[in-house]
């Protein structure tokens, strides 16, 4: 059966994704390449254009994080890097890519409408964030990301960049050539195509595809990623593309409905915290753990403004105690769990800020919030932050605020290189799908992580234009893809499953959130892993489709089942390796240690720096799962002479690998 005809479009550079970092890669890669004769034609491919992190996510002053411009306080991209570098797990020439290209990166953005504020001299002002030992934060607001990609989209509606809308990527087609493996496109599915076609899939042909489909969203049901995000690593890993630092992610408290980040100033303003038992019976939960143990809780909780990762190193005596609380009360007590901004911790009229520890007092008092409720608080110190959860119809001055420990970003993801191309020749990664992270990362880095890797990217293309070209000869491997996915679609559609494809992905997110989020069992991540590999093994049977829905459901079940594999099977080898609890997840073990007053659950131990030097390399081939470490690339040297640097940049832009670059 051969259902490929008219189902083929032919493009050059093939952008997936419509995030801030998809959006970039192509206005920076159309404004380089424009002068070539003829220019290469370049296609952005997206589910949908206002889906995504990037578009419907953010907190209460959403972070971008860059070199310092403001002040005197010294800096450099050196500096800079060796920060990203000390977080642990990370490539020191990527750091160091990020740090160079981030006042470029961030003056692109504040060029195009961005408003990141500037002081009466023109400065662009900073504050620090989490691990962030200066203060090279800013923030447009609540929406920063929203911002961007608002204005990265009309830089590129101006363009001529062809954008397909409403386009599931569900395959990679690949080639092996001279033993590496390389990209010729993507085999989408068409989301508006009728239910009863036989053939919903475009093959999208291309010389380079740049993969920007943000993080694995998807796997977790615990999740302050937008409901529109699914991510889609699995189409990667199943085609070869390598994951590196699976094991890193950052959790933290955010509301359930809307999904959002509950940081900063949502923490220093210091709510009540209120559990609610299914009968309706509350628990100041927080308030009963101080008494029982003694803790400054309110003191935490101010913290968690810009300590807001949970991070096993202030697991027992330090913020991250409020995290471990929240979810024992959801996850152990059957509990659901509020914010109430309208109240006083304890029901206190006036709120006894001379119990604070002296960080809060100060930093309350630079604000002039020494007085009222939170709300007070909250409104005086940041009131985009209360009009943000009116935009959704929440009116914290009339109700409480769900909140749970939700998965946030992930900082591991697809490894990339000096230019940001995954192991798949032809194939490149940016935004939160490049894992370019390590353990710790400060606040805001993802966003600038984002932009310089798109950056990287239309940089290495356009100065290599022999490379932007595709081949119009015929693909007999899209062919076999194309068969193997129609005939899948039809025994889909022919099962007599009664699940529905998206009942069993909730299914598999819950699993995944239960076993493989902040708080990880080694004897329940092995049987969560078994019960989701019986899953995928036993998909055809397990689903049934009826609704072009559902056969968008079931490509991103079967997607999100071997990403959750993927990083489920790298989690266990971290600990098979002797890992212990580091950054956002705690590893329970018997042996460790926990907090006063707290489940044995939460007893762990540190991993402190033992395996900061390693990264966790894993591979998805032919359905078994293959875990490798190597060492962190490390930090290069920068700078240069000035006339050597300028004449190797006449004769290749230095955008060329040296012996032994490419992965």
């Amino acid at each position: 059966m051969n259902t490929q005809e008219n189902r083929t479009c032919q493009t050059d550079v093939l952008i997936v994704g419509s995030g801030a970092a998809a959006l970039n890669a192509a206005v920076q890669l159309r404004q380089k390449t424009k002068v070539l004769t003829p220019a290469p034609r370049i296609t952005l491919l997206t589910e949908g254009m206002n889906c995504g992190t990037s578009r419907n996510t953010g907190s209460d002053k959403q972070t971008y994080y860059k070199l310092s411009l403001s002040g005197d306080m010294p800096d450099s991209p050196t500096d800079l890097a060796r920060d990203l570098f000390a977080g642990g797990c990370v490539d020191g020439d990527l750091a160091y890519v990020e740090a160079a290209l981030s006042t470029p990166s961030f003056l692109h953005l504040a060029q195009l409408g961005v408003p990141f504020p500037t002081n009466r001299l023109g400065e662009y002002v900073g504050y620090k964030t989490d691990h962030d030992p200066r203060a090279r934060a800013t923030s447009a607001g609540p929406l920063t990301s929203k911002l961007m990609t608002e204005s990265l989209e009309a830089a590129l509606r101006a363009t001529d960049v062809t954008v397909m809308d409403g386009y599931l990527a569900v395959d990679l087609v690949t080639r092996k050539e001279d033993g590496r493996i390389r990209v010729l496109g993507v085999m989408a599915l068409d989301l508006g195509a009728d239910p009863d076609c036989e053939n919903p899939f475009v093959f999208v042909r291309a010389a380079q595809t740049v993969w920007a489909t943000g993080g694995p969203a998807g796997i977790y049901r615990d999740s302050v990623y937008p409901l529109g995000h699914h991510g889609t690593h699995g189409v990667a890993f199943a085609a070869g593309a390598a994951g590196v630092n699976l094991t890193e992610w950052q959790y933290g408290l955010a509301s359930v409905d809307p999904r959002w980040n509950v940081s900063g100033t949502y923490m220093q303003v210091l709510p009540s915290f209120i559990s609610v038992d299914p009968d309706g019976t509350e628990h100041a939960f927080l308030e009963d753990y101080a008494r029982q143990t003694g803790t400054d809780m309110q003191s935490l909780v101010f913290l968690k403004g810009y300590q807001w990762p949970f991070d096993s190193r202030k697991a027992r005596d330090g913020s991250s105690v409020v995290d471990l609380l929240v979810y024992r009360e959801c996850k152990m007590y059957g509990r659901r769990v509020y914010l109430d901004y309208r109240r006083n911790p304890g029901g206190l009229a006036e709120f006894p800020f001379s119990t604070l520890s002296a960080e809060a007092q100060d930093y309350l008092g630079a604000a002039q919030a020494l007085f009222g409720t939170p709300l007070d608080r909250l409104r005086h110190m940041n009131e985009p932050a209360y009009r943000l959860y009116l935009s959704f119809g929440r009116d914290l001055s009339r109700e409480r605020l769900e909140i749970a420990l939700c998965a946030q970003h992930n900082n591991g993801g697809l490894e990339v290189d000096l230019f940001w191309q995954s192991n798949l020749d032809g194939f490149f990664v940016c935004g939160e799908a490049a894992g370019t992270h390590g353990i710790y990362r400060p606040g805001g880095s993802a966003l600038n992580a984002g932009q310089c890797g798109s950056l990287r990217i239309a940089n290495y293309l356009s100065a290599h234009p022999e490379l932007l070209r595709g081949s119009p000869e015929p693909c007999p491997e899209a062919d076999r893809i194309l068969n193997r996915e129609t005939e899948r679609l039809a025994a889909w559609k022919k099962s007599g499953a009664s699940s529905e494809p998206l009942a069993a992905l909730q299914k598999a997110q819950g699993i995944m959130s239960e076993n493989g989020g902040p708080i990880r069992n080694p004897e329940k991540m092995r049987k969560a892993y078994d019960e989701l590999a019986s899953m995928l093994q036993n998909l055809d049977r397990l689903i049934r489709v009826r609704t072009a829905e559902d056969a968008k459901d079931a490509f991103l079940l079967r997607s999100t089942l071997i990403s959750q594999l993927m990083y489920l099977s790298a989690m266990q080898d971290y600990l098979a390796c002797g890992g212990q609890s580091r950054g956002s997840a705690l590893y329970s073990n018997p042996k460790g240690e926990c907090a006063a007053g707290l489940d044995e659950t939460f007893r762990y131990a540190e991993d402190g720096d033992a395996h900061k030097g390693e990264i966790r390399v894993t591979l998805y081939n032919d359905g078994q799962i293959v875990n490798t470490t190597r060492p962190v690339r490390p930090l290069p040297e920068g700078g240069g002479f000035f006339e050597n640097v300028w004449r190797s940049y006449r004769q290749t832009g230095n955008c060329t690998y040296e012996q032994g670059e490419r992965i």
